[in-house]
This record gives structure tokens, C-alpha cells and sequence, in this order.
């Protein structure tokens, strides 16, 4: 036999059993591995390539099995004529078994099952609700599938349960066999009619699933070898095999609707790429989502309404840079309705209240490509009026008849008439549904009209078209909000525009400055850790921030004009608010101790140029348009600068203020920096002025502690060297707390009255309770939180910075040195000697008073721990310094300090106590010391140089004046009695340096009282 190997194959392909086509390949695939075993064949799987090719493909293409011929040759019938009974069935079995197209699946069936019981033509009914569907209908063993399915589409058949003879056998699930069809009165004669042909025999069997429910009916008619009947064997046969047939329909119509889910999801896919690649244009926008809508659902029409988008636009103004919130998002209720089976509910939709709905914008896409909008003038119309009332019930609209539900309404007509508006085509069903945002608000509607078969649109249609007005909403009102941002973006512009002008110095005052003379550093003693500011005016401080940029030589290193530096300074100091504390001068105080520390305290030989030149301006714009409270303020109120930085709030605040600056006109100090220059300078600005958060300084205190216990001498790795800065910064930031004491506890007093300031504004506007610090009535307790942020913070920065550069000692010393008047003051506040309500906090109450004139005091004072003289313990009042309170009275007098607890007296506050008792009685006249035990006089404590300084004032009056004597001092142990001298025998005036007279206080705290 001489055959090549090409028709061997077409033979096989075309001729062969399929058992012998499954054996040649057997052996080939042996013949390829060389194996003498059958190999396992590789398991199919459904890839995404095959998939979309199987999509690709039409049904007539794989109706076509690779291994036969068309089902009408003659061939594929003689094959089968071979064949006995069961080798045919379980041939026609296969046949089906793993057809996944539900049109094929169903003329394979017919058309086996007429080969089976040598039936004339068959039809196939598939369940729809509470209907039968015409899937295929008068198949012969003969009939194309292209010609089946378009019979079968061209007309569609619905019959409903128990109507006829398919709708009975579906009711029942019972097979029925009419051996004359015209005697059954369950047969329809129209059908002959119609088609010409006459039908004797019908033999109907349901088909049911696994469950026992019935999914469709098959139906086959007349018998072509002349039979009289359909026999039993013939009823076997035909349930047997749509017993197989029916696990295949399952299968076809659950790969079916994963068909439907693919096709749904790739558009979908595609709509969300189109959202974000048109955010920028709404019409774009709405044109492609339009297109694909039609082309998905296979519709004639579609219309897409939206509300008006000034309001819209209005509404996102409104809640734009507002905090978000948490939404939740609720699937709405959505019905689908037919005019007939819901009209009533529409009809008390359309006549109960409606919303006012006012669609400004519509866009119409017909069978072209090209997509209508109008604008401002959309006309009444039916579709209008079915947008406004799905608007107003947010409900899906699903009309099978736009006529009959319109003429059930009672409409104008105006809104009936077809020729205004949008309805040149004659409407005949409608798929309308609601647009909805993020937030669940109607943003317009979209229209689905006319299906290109004629029909209504199904449940299919709905879920799709459900699906797709979720990403339409998402896209319309992203690219709405696109919009709008554009627009707020726009206004931010102008209004940065109007605050850059308004925010730097004018040109007058520049020119002002520019021409003034610069004095030295030495004038404003720049080089000092003690610097003060007090006594320099508003130009003065302009003119020594320019004088430490020149003595830096910073002006000719980076080529800074000079007129830009003085704007520049001039503008820094106009954007800072005019608070208690953080203002320009303390700008000024940061940046002079950064100058200081760099010349005196030599840290310039760790810096370049540019990072010296980056310091300084880090130090003025540290706190630039500071509203005088802090970051736990601005979370606390929600402020906007809160929700755009979320960390270090207000020191970002600050930066991008500084860069505001900048970039305005003529205030570019780095305007002459290379690119990458002006990078590294800008990044070392912004990291020193985030250093300026003491949270930032927490952060970085271990690890440039880790750094200094390690010995390290080499700063200028990036790492170190930023390092180092930020703490440099916190350093110069906090440096009041080493000022020089005069300086410092004024400065401390600005920054309570600010704290004060935010504690107030916590109680008005939040209702909270502030902390300690910036409660007013804890305002006593400053002197003791000064001491703790000294110890907290102030002394552990300057120490470990003292122990790598011991140059800027000063700054640690100063601190120690104000340390020690703060316990002090912090002594005398707790045991009622002074308070803070005055500009010299640390003056004791006596000298506010001195200009009162004296009263006189009589005291008389015993201790609990001696013995009493018996004649005197009727005239004496015990005093104890332990209790709580202690009260010194005579004669309605009294003087009460109010502990916490009992301590132990300090030396001062018992040298005190005891001046200012022996200046009262002195006051009085000349007094005599006695006391019941002799031995409890003696002199034990030391007179303190405060009180020096004042026995010396008094050695310096007047001859005229009287000189009171200073009796011998009391030791801790007791206190001495204190008499009149009529009362005192044998007292004689001691010849000691004469104190000053005490007056009485005012009651002016509650620590303290002198009536």
C-alpha cells in the first residue's frame, strides 16, 4: 500500500473508529519516550490562552470533531450503521460528554437521539423561571447547527408550566407518549399550521438533574421507518440517554454563565482602565464607558443623565481636605420590574413625592460611534421623566414596555411626546439604574434602550449592568473630583500667589536695610553664649541676623546678593506671628546661639560652608507663623495642618514656610547653588528643622549618646554629621535655659503665659482638662517643671555635647547655675516666701510691700520641745515648723504657711523666718529675749549674704533714724520667746549690725499670708 504519512492521517482523521484512533496515538506517543509501557497522558487544563481561543471561535467551528466528518455525511452514518446497539449509545454518549456549548450540546442531542429511536425531528425545551424556553426547535438529523440556532433565536418560544403537552411533562415530571396528536387536546394544531407539517406521533420526557429537578423537556416527533408509535425500547432508550444528557446541559450551563462572569470581569477590567486613564476629562470619560455598555449588553441606545455639577462640584468643595471618614458601603435594594408584573408600584413611585432632580448634563450614544452631549437644555421627555424617577427612589428600573407603562402614569404631554428631547427613536424597553458615588449619593443615571433582538432585558442584563453602574459611579465622580482638585489647585495658586506678596518684605523696607550700616559682631556680642536682645530694636535684630551671615562669610562663598539677604531676613521676620514666645527674637536667640556655638564654641571646624550657611537658615525659619500652640494642639482640634502632616506637625508647617519664602520673588538666597548644592542644602534644612521636635530629639539621644561612649572623633559621615546637626539644633533651640539669670527667668515667664494661653484654649474649645504646664491655676508650680525639664532634658544634651566638645561649656554651666535659682525658687514657692504673678519672679513677697507703712506686731513664740516657765505659759502660743499649718497670731495677726506634708525646715527658710520675726519685733520697739530654759539660746545658724547686704544698707541711714538691734540668732533645735521689753527684765539691746523693718504682706497667694 503506497501512502504517504499525510493521507494515512487524513484517513485516520476521517474514517477511523475512534478506538483506533486513540490506539495510533497511543503507540506514537510510545514510539516519541521510547517506553514499552503506556504513558500517562498529560492532563488537560483549560489555560487563559485556550480559553479566549474557545471564546474566539464560533459554535459551527466547534460543533466540528477532529476525528469525523460532519454529522449529515454519509460517512459518519455508515460509521455508526456498523455499530450494534450499545456500542452506538455509549458512542453517542461520548458524543456529548464533553461538549461545554450549551447550542451544540443541544443539536448533538437531537440529532443522536433521532439516530437512537429513528425519530423524524425533535425539539428542546431548557427551564427559564416558570417557562420553557425553545433552546432548538424542529431539528432533524439533517439540519445544520448555523441553521437550528438561527431558526431558534429568529423566533423565540416561551410556554409556561402545564400549558401543552411540553408544559405538562414539565409540571409532572411524567413522560408522556401521544400516538395521535390531533385527539390530545394538550397538543397545539397552530404549529402545523404554521410550519406545514403534520404530527402524528410525540414522544416528551422531562430532564431532570441530580436533585430531581427538572432543568428541560425533549420532545421528538414521528417515527421515519413508518412505526405506528414510539415503542417502550424507545422510551428506555430516550431516558437513558438524556439521563447522560442532562449531567452535560448542567455542565454547558454552568460553563455558560462562567462565559458570562469572564466576559463581565474583562469588562469591567476594561472600564477601569478607562477610569484611570480618563480622569482627566469627563466626557472621554463617559463616551467609553457608554460604548462599552452598548457593546456588552447588545442594546440599540444608551443615555447617561447627571446631576448638576455646580452643586456637585459645590459638595466636593465642602468636604474637600475634610478628615475622611469611614464609610459603609451598603448594597442597595434593587428590583428589577416589567410593566407587567410591577406596574402598580411604579405607578405610586411616579405619583408619590419625588425629589427635585435636576438633570443639567446628558450624553446620548446611538448605533454610531459618536456620543451626543447636551448641556443646560436637556428637554422633557419619557427618558427624562424615568431618570428623575429612578433619581428620586434610587431603585433599578427594569420596563419591558415603555407604552404601556407611560400610558398607566397619566402623562402630560409634553413629557409624552416622542419628538422632544432625547426620544427620536421610538422607545420600546428600557434598562434604567441610578449612579452613586463612594458615599451612596445618586451623581446621575444611566439608560440602557431597545435590545437588538427585540426583547426584554433579562436578569443577566441586570446583574451586568449592576456591576457596571458601580464602576461608572466610581469613574464619574473620581474624574468630577479630578475636576475639582484642578480647580482648588487653581484658587491655591492665586491665593499662594496673593500670600507671597503680601508675606515678604517690601521694597522699601529692603532698600532701607540694604543701605543702613552693618555694625560689628562684637557690638551686639554675637560671640557670646550670654547674648541678650532686650535692648535691640526691630531693625537692630534684621541687622545682626545680616551681620553673622557676612562674619560667616556666606555672602561671597555662595554668591548671595546682597539685597536678596536683606529682603530674605526682612521676610522671615514679617512671617512670624506675633506670640509671647516663639517669635522672631526667639528666631533670633536660636540662630545667635547656632553662630556662637560655631565661632566660640568652634563647631565650624566640623561644618562646611554650605552646612554652616544651612544652619543658620534652619535656625530663623525654625518656627516660622508658630500660632503659639504645639503639635498635641493641632491633632487634638483637628486643625487643617493636622491632617496634612500627620507627624511633627507643626515643624513641617514650618519648612514648607521657609520654602514659601524662597521661593518667592527675590527672596532665592540659594538662587546662586549648583543643583546638587541646592539639594543637599535644602535636605539639611529640613532635617534640622524636624530636629527641632523634641520628640525627633528622643529619637536620636541614644544613638548620639551610642556615638560619643564609643570615642568618636570623625563627624562627617552623612549619618553622623546629621546626627550631630539635629542635635546642635535641639541644643540652640532650648539654649534660654542657659541665658544669664536676669534673662532667663523672663523668658521662662513668656513661655508659661503662652502654655497658659493654649491651656485656656483647651478648656474653651475642647472642654479638656490641660496639662500641668499649661494649666493657669498650676501656675505656682513653674519654678519645680522648670527644674525637670532642666534635668530631663537641658543638662543630659549639654553635658554629653560638653564631654566631646568642651568649647561650648558655657551653655552647661549657665544651665547648672539657673538650675540652682530655680530649686531655689522652687523652695520658696512651696513654703509661701514668693509667686509668679509678677514680672521678678524671684523676689521674695516682703520686698513687693515695702512701701506699706509698718504696723506693729507683737509675737510671742515657744517651742513644744522645752520647759515652759509656769508665770509665762498662760502668755505664749506654741510654734512648730512640723505642723501643718503653722500659725504665728497676735491680736488678729497672723502669718500661715501651708505644707503638703511635713518636712524637715531648710537653713534658708529658718534664717528667713527668723529675720523677718526679729525685723517685726524690732519694728515694735526694743525687745528682750528670754526664754524658760536658758540653754535653748545660742546662736547656731549663719546670717546669709542677702541678709548681709541688708545689714549693711542699714549701717548707711541717717544718724536720725532709729537703728534696731539684732538679738542673737535661734538655733533649729527651738525657737526663743519674743516679748515686749516691759515684759523682758534685764534686757539689754545687743550691739550687732541693725536689720531692716518688714512690713506686712497683701493676701496675694494661697502659699502665703501676712494680715
Amino acid at each position: 500500500m503506497d501512502l504517504d504519512a499525510d493521507e494515512v492521517e487524513r484517513w485516520l482523521c476521517e474514517r477511523a473508529p475512534q478506538d483506533l484512533v486513540e490506539r495510533v496515538v497511543r503507540a506514537r506517543l510510545q514510539h516519541r519516550t521510547g517506553s514499552l509501557t503506556v504513558g500517562r497522558a498529560k492532563r488537560a487544563s483549560m489555560t487563559s490562552e485556550m480559553f479566549n481561543t474557545w471564546l474566539a471561535s464560533s459554535p459551527i467551528k466547534r460543533s466540528k470533531s477532529p476525528n469525523r466528518v460532519t454529522r449529515s455525511s454519509g460517512e459518519w452514518r455508515h460509521h455508526l450503521g456498523l455499530l450494534d446497539e450499545g456500542e452506538l449509545f455509549m458512542e453517542l454518549i461520548r458524543d456529548v460528554s464533553n461538549e461545554l456549548d450549551i447550542d451544540v450540546l443541544c443539536h448533538k442531542i437531537l440529532v443522536n437521539v433521532g439516530l437512537l429511536t429513528r425519530a423524524d425531528r425533535g425539539s428542546l425545551f431548557l427551564v427559564r423561571g416558570k417557562h420553557l424556553v425553545a433552546k432548538l426547535f424542529d431539528v432533524t438529523v439533517d439540519t445544520e447547527l448555523s441553521d437550528a440556532v438561527h431558526k431558534a433565536k429568529e423566533e423565540e418560544i416561551q410556554i409556561p408550566f402545564g400549558v401543552g403537552v411540553a408544559g405538562t411533562v414539565a409540571e409532572t415530571k411524567q413522560v408522556v407518549n401521544i400516538k395521535n396528536a390531533y385527539q390530545d387536546p394538550r397538543f397545539n394544531r397552530e404549529i402545523d399550521h404554521m410550519t406545514g407539517y403534520t404530527t402524528n406521533l410525540i414522544l416528551c420526557v422531562p430532564i431532570c438533574n441530580y436533585d430531581n429537578d427538572v432543568i428541560g423537556v425533549a420532545q421528538i416527533i414521528n417515527k421515519t421507518d413508518g412505526s405506528s408509535s414510539f415503542t417502550e425500547h424507545d422510551v428506555e432508550i430516550f431516558q437513558r440517554y438524556l439521563t447522560f444528557c442532562a449531567i452535560g446541559i448542567q455542565n454547558a450551563q454552568l460553563f455558560e454563565k462562567s462565559v458570562q462572569e469572564f466576559q463581565r470581569n474583562q469588562m469591567l477590567l476594561s472600564l477601569a482602565r478607562s477610569i484611570f486613564e480618563e480622569q482627566n476629562n469627563l466626557d472621554c470619560l463617559v463616551s467609553k464607558i457608554m460604548t462599552q455598555a452598548r457593546d456588552l449588553i447588545k442594546c440599540e441606545r444608551c443615555v447617561v443623565f447627571l446631576l448638576d455639577l455646580e452643586c456637585e462640584e459645590a459638595s466636593h468643595l465642602e468636604h474637600f481636605g475634610a478628615k475622611p471618614g469611614n464609610y459603609t458601603l451598603e448594597k442597595k435594594s434593587s428590583s428589577t420590574k416589567n410593566s407587567t408584573d410591577t406596574l402598580a408600584e411604579d405607578v405610586q413611585i411616579a405619583r408619590g413625592e419625588q425629589k427635585d432632580i435636576n438633570f443639567t448634563t446628558a450624553f446620548e450614544l446611538d448605533s454610531g460611534q459618536a456620543v451626543k452631549k447636551i448641556n443646560k437644555n436637556v428637554k422633557p421627555s419619557k427618558l427624562l421623566q424615568i431618570a428623575q424617577e429612578v433619581a428620586s427612589s434610587t431603585q433599578l428600573l427594569n420596563i419591558a414596555d415603555v407604552d404601556i407603562w407611560a400610558a398607566s402614569l397619566n402623562r402630560q404631554p409634553s413629557i409624552d411626546s416622542d419628538d422632544g428631547g432625547t426620544d427620536r427613536v421610538p422607545v420600546k424597553s428600557i434598562l434604567c439604574m441610578p449612579i452613586l458615588n463612594g458615599k451612596k449619593d445618586v451623581i446621575g443615571v444611566a439608560q440602557l434602550i431597545n435590545k437588538e433582538t427585540g426583547s426584554p432585558f433579562t436578569d443577566c442584563d441586570v446583574s451586568t449592568f449592576e456591576a457596571f453602574a458601580i464602576f461608572c459611579g466610581l469613574g464619574i465622580h473620581n474624574t468630577q473630583m479630578y475636576e475639582s482638585a484642578c480647580k482648588l489647585m487653581a484658587k491655591q495658586k492665586v491665593a499662594l500667589e496673593c500670600l507671597s506678596y503680601h508675606a515678604t518684605a517690601s521694597i522699601d523696607d529692603t532698600i532701607k536695610l540694604t543701605q543702613d550700616t552693618i555694625p560689628s559682631a562684637e557690638t551686639y556680642n554675637l560671640y557670646s553664649f550670654k547674648f541678650i536682645d532686650f535692648d535691640l530694636s526691630d531693625d537692630d535684630t534684621c541687622k545682626a541676623t545680616i551681620r553673622m551671615f557676612l562674619q560667616c562669610n556666606l555672602v561671597q562663598q555662595f554668591q548671595i546678593p546682597y539685597h536678596v539677604l536683606c529682603k530674605w531676613v526682612l521676610s522671615v521676620r514679617k512671617n512670624y506671628r506675633p506670640v509671647k514666645y516663639h517669635n522672631w527674637r526667639h528666631a533670633l536667640n536660636v540662630a545667635q546661639t547656632m553662630f556662637a556655638m560655631l565661632k566660640t564654641g568652634k563647631m565650624e571646624r566640623f561644618m562646611s560652608d554650605l552646612e554652616i550657611l544651612g544652619l543658620l537658615v534652619a535656625c530663623l525659619c525654625h518656627d516660622l507663623d508658630h500660632r503659639g500652640t504645639n503639635n498635641a494642639f493641632q491633632t487634638k482640634t483637628e486643625s487643617p495642618l493636622a491632617i496634612l502632616y500627620t507627624t511633627s506637625t507643626m515643624e513641617h508647617h514650618h519648612f514648607d514656610q521657609c520654602v514659601m519664602i524662597l521661593n518667592s520673588d527675590g527672596n532665592n538666597i540659594f538662587q546662586a547653588l549648583s543643583p546638587e548644592d541646592y539639594r543637599s542644602v535644602m535636605k539639611l534644612v529640613e532635617n534640622s528643622i524636624l530636629s527641632t521636635d523634641l520628640a525627633m530629639y528622643f529619637k536620636k539621644k541614644n544613638r548620639f549618646m551610642e556615638v560619643v561612649e564609643n570615642g568618636e572623633f570623625d563627624w562627617q559621615s552623612e549619618e553622623k554629621k546629621a546626627l550631630l546637626c539635629g542635635i546642635l539644633m535641639t541644643a540652640c533651640d532650648v539654649s534660654a535655659i542657659a541665658k544669664p539669670w536676669e534673662v532667663q527667668h523672663k523668658m521662662a515667664k513668656l513661655v508659661a503665659d503662652e502654655f497658659f494661653d493654649q491651656g485656656d484654649l483647651e478648656k474653651l474649645q475642647l472642654n479638656q482638662q490641660p496639662m500641668a504646664m499649661m494649666d493657669r491655676e498650676k501656675k505656682d508650680e513653674l519654678p519645680q517643671m522648670q527644674v525637670e525639664f532642666i534635668d530631663v532634658i537641658c543638662l543630659p544634651l549639654y553635658k554629653v555635647l560638653c564631654d566631646t566638645f568642651p568649647w561650648i561649656m558655657p551653655l552647661y554651666e549657665g544651665t547648672l547655675e539657673n538650675r540652682k535659682h530655680w530649686k531655689d525658687l522652687a523652695e520658696k514657692v512651696e513654703m509661701g516666701l514668693t509667686w509668679i504673678d509678677h514680672d521678678k519672679i524671684e523676689i521674695p513677697v516682703e520686698e513687693f510691700f515695702t512701701h506699706q507703712r509698718t504696723k506693729d506686731i507683737e509675737f510671742t513664740v515657744t517651742t513644744l520641745n522645752t520647759t515652759q516657765n509656769s508665770t509665762k505659759k498662760s502668755n505664749t502660743k506654741s510654734l512648730d515648723l512640723n505642723l501643718e499649718p503653722s500659725v504665728f497670731q497676735r491680736n488678729g495677726a497672723k502669718f500661715s504657711s501651708y505644707r503638703k506634708k511635713p518636712t524637715s525646715s531648710s537653713r534658708s527658710f529658718r534664717n528667713r523666718v527668723s529675720r523677718s520675726l526679729y525685723n517685726s519685733s524690732a519694728s515694735s520697739g526694743p525687745a528682750a529675749l528670754a526664754a524658760s530654759n536658758p540653754s535653748s539660746v545660742q546662736s547656731s545658724a549663719p546670717v546669709d549674704p542677702q541678709q548681709h547686704q541688708q545689714q549693711q544698707h542699714q549701717q548707711e541711714r541717717p544718724n536720725n533714724q532709729k537703728q534696731p538691734h539684732q538679738p542673737q540668732m535661734i538655733s533649729s533645735a527651738s525657737l526663743p520667746v519674743f516679748t515686749s521689753p516691759a515684759s523682758t527684765p534685764g534686757y539689754q539691746p545687743a550691739t550687732t549690725t541693725p536689720l531692716s523693718s518688714v512690713t506686712p504682706v497683701k493676701n496675694k497667694s494661697k502659699y502665703c499670708q501676712i494680715l
